[in-house]
C-alpha cells in the first residue's frame, strides 16, 4: 500500500504530495487524514505529514520510495481531525481530496501573519549598570540610550525603539549577542469584533423554553449527545434556548459553533452572544478579509475563543473539544454549498457531532422536510415551542383569488382587499411591507382564467418556458411546443408570470402618490451595508412602504408594521424544482411572521391564482403539520428526498456533440454496471440554462433509498472518468440531495 502525504497546508503546497510506502504493520490502521512521521529530504530528517490519499499503485520506481516511520504519537491534532472530515466529504459529496481540504481548512494564502515584536531586558539592574558604564566610556551612544530606556522599562515594543529612539536593528542584534536582551515575537490577531457595548440582560425563560433547555442539558450531562429539532413559531424565543445550552457546555470546558444564515448575521443579532460570553466569542463571515478569517482559525486552534458564530463556513472552526453545534433557521437554502463539494451544513454538523461526542440543535419556525422527517422517524428528537415569547399574537391572513379579481376587471397588481388595507394603514401612519415572491429567471406558464399550470406529466414539476416558446422539464427532458390555449378551460389568457420590484414600486407610487416608498432588492443593496441602510431607514419610520424580495421577510422585527402583502405567491410555487411547495410554504410563513409583532394587531394578504394549494392554505393558517403530511406523501409517491435519495450528475463542455456522447455513456454505465434493486436513472436532460458562455450542460438524475448506494455509484463513475481521455474536455460534478 502507498500513501500520498502533504507536509504543509498552504495553497502553494496543497497539490504537492509525496508518495510513501506503508509498512505492513500499519496497513490495517492507516487512514485518510492521519498525521504520520516520515523521513524527508536527502538527510531523511523526521517530520510530520498528513495522509491525503491511499492506493496500491506506485507512482515512482519502488526502490526509490521511502517508508512511513509511524503514526504520530500523542493526541489527534485539530488539523488531522479536519483532514479526516475532508475524507468524509470526499466520500459523501463526490469531490477530490484537494477540494475537500480547501473547504474544511482555510488553507493559508500568502497572507502575512501580523506580529508584535518586543525587546526584553534579560539581565538584572546591577549588571545593566555595569554595561552602561562601559558604553559611556566607549562613547557608544546608541547602545547607552537603548540600555538606559530598558532599565526604566524592561519590555519595549520594537517599533517604538526604531521609530522614537532612532535605534537600528544592528544595535538590538548586538544586545542579543551580548546576552543583555532578547527579541520576543507574538502573533497579533486581526479581530473582526469591534465596538461591543451594553450589558448582559437576564431574561427569565418561560415554561416551554425552560423545559427545552432542561431536556438538552439533562441528556448532555448523561453523555447522551443527541440532535434536536427545535420547532418554534416565529418570535417564540429560540435564541434564549441556544444561549442557555451554550453556557452549560462552556462551563464544562468545551466549545460551541453557532451557524446563522449570512443575511441574518447582523451586528445586533450577534451582540446578544457577546453580551453573554464576552471575548470568548468570534465571528466569521464573507465580508472579512482573508487575514481576518485565517486569524479566527488560529485563535480557535489555540484555544483563545470558545464560541464561533457565522454562516456555513464557520462549521469548520478547528476547535479541539466541540460540545455543541447550533444551526439557526436550519431550513435556509444558504446551508447548502453551491460549489464543489456540494455539502449540506446540517449533514456535516451531525457527522462532526457524532465524531466529537457533541449535541446538535436545529432551530426553525418552518423546519426542512429532511429534519422533520428524521424527527418523525425517531432519528432526532423534536422539541416544540408553540407560542410567542412576548405579548404579540399571530396576524390574521386573507387569501385573495386573483382569478376572481380578473373576472371583476381588476388588472392591477393590487387586489381590492390589499388596496383597501393599504389605504387604511397609510391613514393610520402604520407601516406596510410588500413581498414579491420571486425566485430566479425561469418562467412558468399558467392560465390566468382557471389557474392551471403547465406541468411535466412524468415528474410533477412545472415546465419551464424557453426563448423559442417551447416548454421543457429539467428533470427528465420532456418537451412540448408553445401553448397558446389552456388545455383545461380553453382560455387564451395563457402566459408566463414575470414581474419585478421596480414595476411594483412604480405601481405603488402611481396608486399612493403620498406614500414614502423604499425598495430592497439586488440593485438597491449593492453597496457595502446596503441592507443595513435601507432597513435602518424603514425602522426609523422614514418610509411608509418597503417593497422587496426574500431578503425583507427573514428575521426582521419592525413593531410598526401591521400589513404584509404577498403579491404573487405562485412565483416560487411553480419553479421547476421538487422543493417548490416547501420553499413557498416557508417564505409565506416567514412573511406572515413579520406583521403584528408588537401590541398592534397585523394583517397579511396573500395574492394567488391557486388559493386552494395546500402550501398556501397551510401557510395562511401557520399550520406546519398539515403542510408536512401532504408534502411528505407527495415526496414518497415521486421518490424525492427525504423519502429517497437523489444524485444529480452534471456534465458540461464547450463541445456539444462530445457532451451528448459523454452523457449517453454515463447513463449507459449506470444502467449496465450499477444493478441495485430499486435504482432509477433518469435523463440525460438539458440543464435549466443549457448554454452559458458557450458551455453546454446536461443533467442525469439517479434515485435510490440508500444514500450509500449513490456514494458507491459516484465512486465507480469517478474511477472510470478521472484520467479517461474521452472525458478530457468534459467537466463532471455531483450533487447529492441538492
Amino acid at each position: 500500500m502507498y500513501a500520498d502525504v502533504i507536509i504543509d497546508i498552504s495553497h502553494e503546497q496543497l497539490d504537492k504530495t509525496f508518495q510513501y510506502a506503508v509498512p505492513d504493520e500499519l496497513a490495517d490502521v492507516i487512514e485518510l487524514g492521519m498525521s504520520v512521521d516520515i523521513p524527508f529530504g536527502a538527510g531523511n530528517r523526521q517530520i510530520t505529514g498528513y495522509v491525503v490519499g491511499l492506493g496500491d499503485k506506485a507512482a515512482y520506481p519502488v526502490e526509490k520510495i521511502k517508508y512511513i516511520t509511524g503514526i504520530t504519537e500523542g493526541k489527534v491534532t485539530a488539523v488531522s481531525r479536519m483532514l479526516k472530515l475532508a475524507a468524509w466529504l470526499k466520500h459523501n459529496y463526490g469531490c477530490t481530496m484537494n477540494q475537500a481540504i480547501k473547504t474544511v481548512i482555510p488553507v493559508k494564502d500568502k497572507v502575512k501573519q501580523k506580529e508584535k515584536r518586543s525587546v526584553n531586558l534579560i539581565i538584572d539592574t546591577a549588571q545593566a549598570q555595569k554595561y552602561l558604564d562601559v558604553f559611556a566610556k566607549k562613547n557608544a551612544k546608541a547602545r547607552y540610550r537603548l540600555l538606559e530606556v530598558l532599565i526604566k522599562e524592561p519590555v519595549i515594543d520594537e517599533s517604538i525603539i526604531k521609530s522614537k529612539l532612532n535605534i537600528t536593528a544592528q544595535t538590538v542584534k548586538a544586545f542579543e549577542d551580548m546576552g543583555i536582551a532578547e527579541v520576543r515575537s507574538e502573533d497579533m490577531y486581526r479581530n473582526p469584533v469591534r465596538n461591543v457595548s451594553g450589558e448582559r440582560k437576564n431574561i427569565e425563560l418561560n415554561k416551554q423554553q425552560k423545559k427545552a433547555v432542561d431536556t438538552i442539558i439533562a441528556d448532555y450531562d448523561k453523555g447522551d449527545y443527541k440532535t434536536y429539532l427545535l420547532h418554534g413559531v416565529t418570535g417564540s424565543g429560540k435564541t434564549e434556548v441556544y444561549l442557555a445550552a451554550i453556557e452549560h457546555v462552556l462551563n464544562h470546558g468545551r466549545q460551541a459553533i453557532v451557524l446563522i444564515p449570512e443575511i441574518a448575521l447582523t451586528f445586533q443579532t450577534v451582540q446578544r452572544f457577546y453580551h453573554r460570553f464576552g471575548d470568548k466569542v468570534s465571528i466569521m463571515n464573507s465580508r472579512m478579509s482573508k487575514g481576518e478569517r485565517y486569524d479566527q482559525f488560529l485563535r480557535a486552534q489555540r484555544g483563545d475563543i470558545s464560541v464561533m458564530i457565522g454562516p456555513r463556513s464557520a462549521l469548520f472552526t478547528p476547535f479541539s473539544n466541540i460540545g455543541i453545534i447550533i444551526i439557526d433557521e436550519e431550513h435556509e437554502g444558504a446551508y447548502k454549498s453551491e460549489t464543489v463539494p456540494r455539502y449540506h451544513a446540517r449533514e456535516v454538523a451531525c457527522h462532526m457531532a457524532k465524531e466529537a461526542g457533541a449535541s446538535v440543535i436545529l432551530g426553525s419556525a418552518t423546519p426542512s422536510m429532511e429534519s422533520y422527517y428524521a424527527a418523525m422517524n425517531g432519528h432526532i428528537q423534536l422539541i416544540t415551542l408553540d407560542s410567542r415569547a412576548g405579548s404579540g399574537e399571530l396576524p390574521s391572513v386573507d387569501i385573495v383569488d386573483l382569478r376572481e379579481e380578473l373576472r371583476l376587471g381588476n388588472r392591477t397588481i393590487f387586489s381590492n382587499r390589499l388596496r383597501e388595507l393599504m389605504s387604511d394603514r397609510l391613514a393610520k401612519h402604520e407601516q406596510i411591507m410588500l413581498f414579491l415572491n420571486k425566485r430566479g429567471v425561469a418562467g412558468f406558464i399558467s392560465c390566468r382564467s382557471c389557474g392551471k399550470v403547465m406541468k411535466c406529466p412524468h415528474c410533477d414539476v412545472s415546465l419551464t418556458e424557453h426563448a423559442d416558446g417551447r416548454l421543457m422539464c429539467h428533470y427528465c427532458g420532456y418537451t412540448t411546443p408553445k401553448i397558446t390555449v389552456c388545455p383545461s378551460c380553453g382560455s387564451r389568457y395563457v402566459s408566463g408570470f414575470r414581474a419585478g420590484t421596480e414595476g411594483v414600486e412604480a405601481q405603488v407610487k402611481k396608486t399612493f402618490p403620498q406614500a414614502r416608498v423604499l425598495r430592497m432588492d439586488m440593485d438597491t443593496t449593492r453597496g457595502k451595508d446596503g441592507h443595513e441602510k435601507i432597513l435602518s431607514e424603514f425602522a426609523n419610520g422614514n418610509a411608509d412602504i418597503l417593497i422587496g424580495t426574500q431578503m425583507i421577510v427573514k428575521g426582521h422585527d419592525f413593531p410598526n408594521v401591521t400589513l404584509m402583502g404577498v403579491l404573487a405567491a405562485d412565483m416560487s410555487l411553480y419553479s421547476s424544482d421538487y422543493r417548490a411547495s416547501e420553499r413557498t410554504f416557508q417564505l409565506l410563513t416567514q412573511a406572515a411572521g413579520r406583521a403584528g409583532r408588537a401590541e398592534k394587531s397585523g394583517n397579511v394578504v396573500i395574492q394567488t391564482y391557486t388559493p386552494e394549494h395546500f402550501s398556501i392554505v397551510s401557510a395562511a393558517n401557520q399550520d406546519y403539520n398539515a403542510f408536512y403530511e401532504q408534502e411528505i406523501a407527495y415526496r414518497k409517491l415521486c421518490g424525492y428526498p427525504p423519502a429517497d435519495n437523489l444524485m444529480k450528475i452534471m456534465l458540461s463542455s464547450p463541445d456539444e456533440m462530445l457532451l451528448t456522447k459523454s452523457a449517453a455513456w454515463v447513463k449507459a454505465f449506470v444502467d449496465n454496471n450499477c444493478k441495485y434493486k430499486g435504482l432509477m436513472c433518469i435523463g440525460p436532460a438539458d440543464a435549466p440554462i443549457y448554454k452559458i458562455k458557450d458551455v453546454y450542460s446536461k443533467i442525469i438524475y439517479v434515485k435510490h433509498k440508500d444514500r450509500e448506494v449513490l456514494n458507491s455509484i459516484y465512486e465507480k463513475l469517478d474511477v472510470n472518468i478521472v484520467g479517461n481521455q474521452a472525458f478530457k474536455n468534459i467537466n463532471v460534478q455531483y450533487d447529492i440531495n441538492g
